[in-house]
């Protein structure tokens, strides 16, 4: 299951910089599937949606830094915990119950992105 940012947030930032895939933005920032990832051009994620990994997409919040669920893997295959919920001074990097996958799903996308 991806992590989601509660509006509880006060836009500290520590989360971003840890994140492994970059699917942490600011509130108001585009965002791209190729940010810190490999993935570049058209390409079939492992839903089966068709992309464009360079074109910018619409931002998930305009009023706190947000998690992009279709990046984020809980860091799994990088780290044992999601590092956002680590560093956050207000406990409110959570389990978002929208985006529910299991540990198999997280660590393909995860090589999906990160292709060795």
């Amino acid at each position: 299951m991806a992590i989601i940012i509660t509006d509880e947030c006060i836009n500290c930032g520590a989360c971003e910089p840890e994140c492994p895939n970059n699917a942490i933005y600011e509130g108001a920032d585009d965002w791209r599937y190729s940010d810190g990832t490999l993935l570049k051009g058209r390409v079939k994620l492992p839903n089966g949606k068709e992309v464009d990994a360079d074109e910018s997409q619409e931002p998930v919040s305009d009023e706190v830094y947000y998690i992009v669920p279709d990046k984020c893997t809980e860091c799994k295959g990088f780290h044992d915990e999601p590092q956002c919920a680590a560093v956050c001074p207000v406990d409110c990097c959570v389990p978002d119950d929208e985006h529910v996958e299991t540990e198999e799903e997280l660590l393909g996308k995860q090589r999906f992105m990160h292709p060795d």
